[in-house]
């Protein structure tokens, strides 16, 4: 096992002109799971102690543990019996955001976009800078994942519905002055949607797995070593795949991470070899990550903040090669020891069972040591610095800037 760093991440001041004393208004599409998109949520609000929050729903006990002390002002369909049933409601989007009215007067207002965050009434003068974690998916590019789980009687039914929701989302990018992506892959989807330029501010990762004195490094692997699949269970992240090919390989160990839609589906069809653990704490899932050969990724992500935070565990990562991994992980197929994963090319079985072999063939040579250094890239002084600057670029240039 290789020594941690020598140096622990060195602090940087997040202090600048013409941010203190900002009355800023922030508003996040909803506040009723904790993800990755809420991360970055977190880290902008930071910047901005006194910010109010806006949202389509929200879950008070969520938000008292996540964001203690901030005020959450919710839309007229944020009811108990609904903020559950949320992705259902995509139809009521826009009427919804329409409901939404800032209560006073603000200096700036911040979209955290991944739905119709952005479409929000803004006051005449007022600069807004959308910070877009994706375009809305169900109504661009992954159109067709969302509709298979549709029951096929009300498919053209849906279909109409997200088109008619896209045609709204178009309306809505008159009103940002900003664009700001959180990775390149997202800031070209924002040029072939929108047709807007979009600055690229990467999404930071838990300070705290950056830690020096943090364990990160793996574990030597026990008779029964296993693989580790992490994140929300819906279509497109394309998780079944995955199980079906891990039970084309019945001495590999998965084990699948997290909740959603597609779990009791996915369970139906995974082998003996396949273990669901659901939604489980952080500081829990350190001993998985740490003793696991490698995360699997085998849907196509946005940014995708769950590569970097496995690699500060100094664990290496096999992805489909494209999208968001393709600025997070370093391919090792040439050289593994200046590599963070492997990729695969194609969502299909073989192409992963591929990529199982070639990485185990491999192994070895990958470096924990440089794999968690890698992950340094992705801090969180550097997101905070970053969008930092972002925002005084909007100020200083003004409304449609």
């Amino acid at each position: 096992m290789l020594d941690p760093p020598s140096t622990p991440q060195q602090a940087t001041s997040l202090s600048g002109p013409g941010l203190a004393g900002l009355s800023v208004a922030v508003v996040h599409y909803w506040l009723v799971t904790w993800r990755g998109g809420e991360k970055v949520l977190k880290a902008i609000l930071d910047l901005f102690p006194e910010a109010d929050i806006y949202t389509l729903f929200h879950d008070p006990g969520l938000c008292a543990r996540e964001l203690p002390g901030r005020t959450v002002y919710g839309s007229a369909f944020d009811w108990p019996g609904l903020r559950s049933h949320y992705p259902k409601m995509f139809p009521l989007y826009p009427a919804a955001i329409r409901s939404l009215r800032l209560k006073r007067k603000y200096d700036l207002v911040i979209s955290s976009e991944s739905g119709p965050a952005k479409g929000i009434q803004i006051p005449e003068g007022v600069p807004h800078l959308s910070y877009v974690h994706t375009p809305m998916r169900y109504c661009w590019d992954n159109v067709d994942p969302y509709l298979a789980s549709v029951p096929k009687w009300a498919r053209r039914a849906v279909a109409w519905r997200f088109e008619k929701l896209r045609e709204w989302d178009e309306t809505t990018v008159s009103n940002v002055d900003r664009f700001v992506a959180n990775s390149q892959n997202v800031a070209s989807r924002i040029s072939n949607y929108y047709h807007r330029d979009a600055a690229v501010c990467t999404p930071p990762i838990d300070p705290a797995l950056l830690d020096p004195d943090y364990p990160k490094y793996r574990v030597q692997h026990s008779r029964r070593p296993h693989y580790l699949s992490f994140g929300a269970l819906t279509p497109y992240k394309k998780i079944d795949f995955l199980i079906e090919a891990f039970r084309s390989m019945p001495d590999r160990e998965l084990l699948v991470v997290g909740e959603g839609v597609e779990r009791s589906r996915l369970e139906r069809m995974a082998g003996s070899n396949v273990r669901f653990l659901g939604g489980v704490p952080w500081e829990a899932l350190h001993p998985h990550i740490l003793s696991s050969r490698a995360l699997v990724v085998p849907g196509e992500e946005d940014f995708g903040m769950i590569p970097p935070e496995v690699m500060a565990h100094g664990t290496p990562v096999i992805a489909y090669g494209k999208g968001g991994v393709l600025e997070t992980v370093l391919d090792g197929a040439d050289n593994p020891a200046q590599g963070t994963g492997l990729f695969f090319r194609e969502q299909t079985t073989e192409s992963l069972i591929d990529a199982v072999a070639r990485f185990e063939a491999m192994e070895d040579h990958f470096q924990p040591h440089f794999i968690q250094n890698h992950a340094r890239e992705f801090s969180m002084d550097r997101f905070k610095m970053g969008f930092q600057h972002e925002v005084q670029t909007l100020l200083r240039e003004g409304r449609n800037g």
